[in-house]
């Protein structure tokens, strides 16, 4: 058994980081890097992608709407045009930090509203979908598994990396409870657990007691929940007791 594992890193909000990077990157082994447009900028960029060489950790571009108002958690209307310029905009800005510090963008993971929206809205995925592909075809896509997103990254010939979330819970759906919710994120010990019975039962429970089926390629935790490196350590330890081999999966 493999998982990957990642996480969502380099997210600095007015030169304030939402996360403990440094203590997070020894505990990941893919980093979704924000690439400026709900958080982050060339700097936090450079230096993300500079700790991902030291700790051999893939690096991802964590593409959002232009919304660091936000932080990116709000569902905007913007013309297909504009969003895949936008988009591309983004994957060029953290490709140009990732080679200047000896690596490469390895993958794509769409942030906040965005990454909700292109599960269920299917023109959306397609537009995100010819986004990535415009910028490089051999870059996959990560996302719910089962949602639209999947069938569009399949349509643009590219790869798609199935994701699950350790502490969010979930709709009997298979989507994420929505974070106005007081229910949408777990903590404590039973997330590591939560972790090693996705990836060996391949099930989670959903918050009204149905059990989804899920195949995932990667696991994320976020770096801006409450305990999140306690929380990562604790998954890497969980995974390691079970004989999962935590790699890179892109």
């Amino acid at each position: 058994m493999r998982i990957d594992l990642n996480c969502d890193l380099g997210e600095t909000v007015d030169g304030q980081p939402t996360a403990d990077d440094a203590a997070m990157f020894p505990l990941i082994t893919s980093a979704n890097v924000a690439c400026g447009f709900h958080a982050g900028d060339a700097a936090t960029m450079q230096v993300s992608c500079e700790r991902a060489v030291q700790h051999v950790v893939a690096v991802g571009a964590h593409v959002s709407y232009a919304d660091r108002e936000n932080f990116g958690r709000t569902d905007l209307e913007v013309d297909d045009g504009v969003l895949e310029a936008q988009i591309r905009e983004q994957l060029e800005a953290l490709a140009e930090a990732a080679e200047a510090a000896g690596t490469r963008v390895r993958y794509v993971k769409p942030h906040g509203a965005l990454y909700n929206r292109i599960a269920r809205d299917r023109d959306r995925a397609d537009v995100v979908a010819a986004a990535v592909s415009g910028f490089d075809p051999a870059l996959p896509l990560m996302g719910l598994p089962g949602s639209h997103v999947a069938d569009a990254a399949a349509a643009a010939g590219l790869r798609f990396l199935r994701e699950a979330f350790v502490d969010r819970n979930y709709l009997a759906d298979g989507s994420l409870v929505p974070r106005s919710r007081p229910d949408a994120l777990l903590a404590g010990g039973s997330v590591a657990l939560r972790a090693v019975r996705i990836v060996t039962d391949g099930a989670v429970t959903a918050v009204d007691g149905t059990l989804l089926r899920l195949e995932v390629d990667s696991l994320c935790v976020h770096g801006d929940s409450p305990g999140a490196v306690e929380m990562a350590r604790a998954v890497r330890r969980e995974l390691d007791a079970a004989g999962v081999s935590v790699e890179a999966r892109a």
